[in-house]
């Protein structure tokens, strides 16, 4: 029995590994390998999120914004604080949702990226 090769991604949660089943249940072996490869590049873990957001407390907020590539809202917590903290602390209670939405559009990009260097179809 063949061990589900997404169980190496460091932090990854039974949602996320749900979506890249369903997402990738298609693919032949070389289109797995290639989008294995690509999106352990991209993805963020939970714990990454949750520190960077903790960085808002100590050092800049909004870190984590930037990291998630949403560079509008990055640019705002750094102008206002956070929103004065309070955005700086519901991301803190969020981050493992902020972790997903950001996994599951790269899941997305990548899958783009390994269907148009395959010519694979749907």
């Amino acid at each position: 029995m063949q061990q589900n090769p997404f169980f190496a991604l460091s932090g990854i949660t039974p949602e996320e590994l749900a979506y890249l089943q369903q997402a990738t249940a298609g693919l032949t072996e070389d289109q797995l390998n290639n989008f294995r490869f690509i999106y352990q590049g991209k993805r963020r873990s939970a714990n990454d999120i949750l520190l960077f957001t903790l960085l808002g407390f100590v050092v800049v907020a909004g870190v984590q914004r930037f990291v998630v590539g949403q560079i509008g809202m990055g640019i705002l917590y750094l102008l206002t604080g956070g929103f004065c903290l309070i955005g700086t602390i519901v991301d803190l209670i969020n981050h493992k949702n902020i972790a997903n939405d950001y996994n599951k559009d790269m899941a997305y990009e990548t899958m783009q990226i390994v269907k148009m260097g395959s010519g694979y179809t749907s």
